[in-house]
């Protein structure tokens, strides 16, 4: 599995609209071949910055969805500014969680 971990940081006075902004992309993504999961998300200790989570079955589902947004037409309404802070793609297998 292929697991992305991404930071980004917006105006703090328009987080909620980056994340209702978001909503099509993510419905869009979740509906691709591969992808496991998809989400952008509020962090809780910090009101600039927005958290990003994605899952994929492979890394070619991955590259496929970043050449597919790479390609779309850009949004109708002006986006929110937003800048990516950090990102890391890993190569995951599952494990048992230590609480199980």
């Amino acid at each position: 599995m292929i697991i992305v971990l991404g930071i980004l940081e917006v105006d703090a006075d328009q987080r909620q609209r980056f994340l209702e902004g978001k909503v099509p992309q993510v419905e869009a993504t979740l509906a691709e071949p591969g992808c496991v999961d998809y989400c952008f998300s509020a962090d809780s200790g910090d009101p600039a910055r927005v958290r990003l989570v994605e899952r994929w079955a492979s890394l070619a589902d991955l590259e496929a969805h970043v050449v597919g947004l790479r390609s779309a037409p850009a949004p109708e309404s002006p986006p929110v500014s937003s800048r990516m802070v950090e990102v890391d793609v890993f190569d995951a297998e599952p494990v048992r969680p230590p609480w199980a």
